[in-house]
């Protein structure tokens, strides 16, 4: 007998555009987001990000990426799977971004608002966050972002690795949401 799969609920639709990390660590991002009912996560090219995906290498790595998703969903009974985009320029994200009614940059300087403020004030029903390099996004990157609608925001006081900072950011906004 086949277990029924849960239907989604009203929660808003959560995009993560998450710098591609070193090493496997993408993987293990994807596999915790895709358990957190993430919609969609875009793996982001960022200037101070280290790695730098050639075609051949992205494309390998996406089919990858997407068997971690079909793989995680299955193991938290989600009733879809998380659609893991090509490899894309943090300019080309933040362009496509018009359709999300609620954009987050969480960065580590400057004046930012708690995620917590910003998602109880706003009650989003489409929301894109962009997760930064180990590095941090550069000061370019965060004007950027902020000139075009994003929210600049913090996840707290202590520094977070990209893998780290994405669970947090999804975690805090799913639970926030109610769901």
């Amino acid at each position: 007998m086949q277990k029924k799969l849960p239907v989604p609920g009203t929660s808003p639709k959560l995009t993560l555009a998450c710098a591609v990390p070193k090493g496997s660590r993408l993987d293990e991002a994807i596999d915790h987001l895709t358990q957190l009912g993430v919609e969609c996560i875009i793996p982001m090219q960022t200037e101070r990000g280290v790695v730098k995906l050639d075609d051949a290498r992205a494309d390998a790595r996406l089919e990858r990426w997407r068997k971690i998703a079909q793989s995680a969903a299955r193991q938290s009974q989600q009733a879809r799977i998380t659609a893991i985009a090509p490899v894309t320029s943090l300019a080309d994200v933040v362009h496509n971004s018009k359709n999300y009614d609620l954009k987050l940059i969480p960065h580590l300087t400057g004046e930012r608002r708690t995620l917590k403020e910003v998602i109880n004030a706003a009650r989003p029903q489409n929301i894109i966050v962009l997760i930064g390099p180990e590095g941090d996004f550069t000061p370019a990157e965060v004007k950027l972002a902020l000139d075009n609608g994003f929210l600049a925001v913090s996840l707290g006081e202590t520094v977070l690795r990209v893998v780290t900072a994405a669970v947090a950011a999804a975690s805090y906004i799913k639970l926030a949401s109610g769901n």
